[in-house]
């Protein structure tokens, strides 16, 4: 299964996701990153990628990440939404090394920005892909 039109449109209206892998120690690592989906992965390059954690995290074998895309519709009223994804990720190296994740499964929630209250309960979505 893909990722539905909604979220496509969202995908493409964000500039930057939160990513997080994991250390030999086990350490969770986890920064905003630019990205990109070409239809089939999320594409995480950046200024000097090898020298960042996520990149070093995925090399040492560390290949399951978290990310999280997200905003603020509007403040007042309150109207958060997201979409989370699990997924494998892989260093495609070269002279312009980056990340490729292949996701696993997805979880989007309320990305059409309607507000929200106490007396509203919006439920996530989520998809395996």
């Amino acid at each position: 299964m893909s990722f539905t039109d909604e979220e496509l449109a969202y995908m493409a209206s964000q500039p930057l996701a939160r990513i997080a892998t994991v250390d030999d120690e086990g350490q969770p690592d986890v920064v905003p990153v630019g990205f990109e989906f070409d239809g089939t992965y999320i594409n995480i390059g950046g200024f000097r990628p090898a020298n960042t954690r996520r990149h070093h995290n995925v090399a040492a074998g560390h290949h399951k990440v978290a990310l999280v895309i997200d905003d603020l519709a509007s403040t007042d009223p309150w109207s958060p939404r997201y979409l989370r994804v699990y997924g494998t990720a892989e260093v495609v190296g070269g002279p312009n090394p980056y990340l490729r994740v292949r996701p696993t499964v997805s979880w989007s929630w309320n990305l059409s920005g309607e507000p929200l209250n106490h007396h509203k309960m919006v439920p996530p979505k989520k998809t395996v892909h």
